[in-house]
């Protein structure tokens, strides 16, 4: 069987990865697809970026199936495409991405479904938005409706802060949107929420339509600088399991977010297919709110989910494409994964390009390091986007996952290279 997996970031790599170890696939194709797709002789990357293109391919080619990574494709309607088409495809719709491509859909949703999730209100107008913020004080949360590669959400802690994410994010010109926030029909949008104070956890679940099956938990972590300082990013490192989800938090995200959302999508006319992440806030009680929904897997967290488990995910996927996810039970190594990301000179705001990749190790059974950013160049591997590696490992304990992680992440060497050095702070200290 011939596999398409869409996407050329570090979650892309690691889907491939793990799908090339099915012993029925015969060949995984990555469009783009990355350097360290390119360096690997089990993928080939198909320079292919037209929506329509890629699917009359798909359909010359008899790919069997194809698994959509990023959110820009999914919210262009690629399933839909598919699908139309005839062609077997892992996603949700055009229609059901809208809960993570825009948010006022997404917390309206939530609103309508009695989801758990921070209270909020919406805005087109600029004036309106800064003077909502001055009534409600910092700290709080300013989101862009439009898709932002994970950047379009900022935890003011300021005022000041605050009413410079307003600015940036319903600014008209592009010229002066920083954060890269594609806005969505209708103009500029943003949505202005609660600050939500306990310990975020990422839950992703597989969904078919109807069934639902949890992915194994885990923990990103979205500033650039150790003790979560600094900047926004679209996460610098990840582990999974996440001890903060208890058996106890898992079932009652399960029961009060999870599930209906997909009912609610199903009664909305809007069934949901493809994986569903839930960003969850779990405060000191235990009780999950709903922060935000991705359509897709996280990234970096992908990377530690991949190497824990062990059920063929091309079976898991031809199952979740036929409505038979109830059928699926997925296994997972006992052993705790975690990811490190290694980010350009520059990142996030100006990452630079065209640093060249030294000392990239070969994989083992403990230690994969997943491409994002780069790129083949004149027989090199070089930096080609802000985040550029995860360096990934497997080890007993949660420390020994990051000590593994480390060791591997200090042989890798380019100029201006930054990493955390503290991911998985929290799973160690508790």
């Amino acid at each position: 069987m011939k596999v398409l997996v869409v996407g050329g970031g570090g979650r892309e790599h690691a889907l491939a990865w793990k799908l090339a170890q099915s012993p029925k696939v015969q060949a995984v194709y990555v469009a783009p697809g990355n350097g360290g797709t390119a360096l690997d002789s089990r993928f080939e990357n198909i320079n292919i970026s037209d929506m329509q293109a890629l699917r009359a391919w798909a359909a010359t080619e008899k790919i069997a199936l194809t698994v959509v990574g990023p959110e820009q494709p999914l919210a262009a309607g690629i399933v839909d495409e598919f699908r139309q088409h005839g062609l077997r495809v892992f996603g949700p719709t055009q229609a059901a991405a809208q809960l993570e491509s825009s948010k006022a859909f997404s917390k309206a949703f939530m609103k309508r479904h009695q989801i758990p999730t921070a209270d909020y209100e919406t805005f087109t107008d600029a004036a309106a938005a800064h003077a909502y913020i001055d009534e409600k004080g910092a700290p709080i949360v300013v989101k862009a409706d439009g898709l932002a590669a994970g950047k379009g959400v900022v935890v003011a802690m300021t005022l000041h802060e605050a009413h410079e994410a307003i600015e940036f994010m319903l600014a008209p010109d592009p010229q002066f949107n920083p954060l890269g926030v594609t806005h969505n029909e209708g103009g500029a949008r943003v949505v202005i929420e609660e600050f939500l104070q306990g310990e975020e956890a990422s839950f992703i679940v597989m969904c078919d339509g109807k069934n639902v099956v949890a992915m194994a938990t885990s923990q990103d972590h979205k500033r650039l600088l150790d003790g979560d300082l600094g900047p926004n990013t679209g996460g610098m490192g990840a582990y999974s399991p996440a001890p903060v989800v208890t058996p106890e938090v898992h079932a009652r995200a399960m029961r009060e977010i999870i599930l209906p959302t997909i009912k609610g999508m199903e009664k909305d006319g809007i069934p949901f297919t493809g994986f569903l992440y839930a960003g969850l806030m779990i405060d000191t009680h235990g009780k999950p709110k709903t922060l935000e929904f991705n359509c897709r897997m996280g990234d970096p967290e992908t990377q530690p989910i991949m190497m824990r488990l062990k059920t063929d995910l091309f079976d898991v996927m031809m199952a979740a494409t036929s409505g038979a996810l109830d059928k699926i039970e997925l296994e997972w190594d006992r052993r705790p994964a975690l990811g490190v990301v290694m980010a350009a000179h520059g990142y996030p705001l100006h990452p630079r390009k065209g640093d060249a990749i030294g000392g990239l190790p070969a994989a083992t059974e403990d230690a994969m390091v997943f491409h994002a950013g780069t790129q083949r160049r004149e027989g090199e591997t070089v930096t080609s986007g802000g985040r550029v590696l995860c360096v990934t490992a497997l080890g007993e304990t949660v420390k020994a996952a990051q000590q593994r992680a480390y060791e591997v992440a200090r042989g890798i060497d380019f100029d201006g290279a930054q990493y955390r050095k503290d991911i998985g702070y929290r799973a160690i200290k508790s």
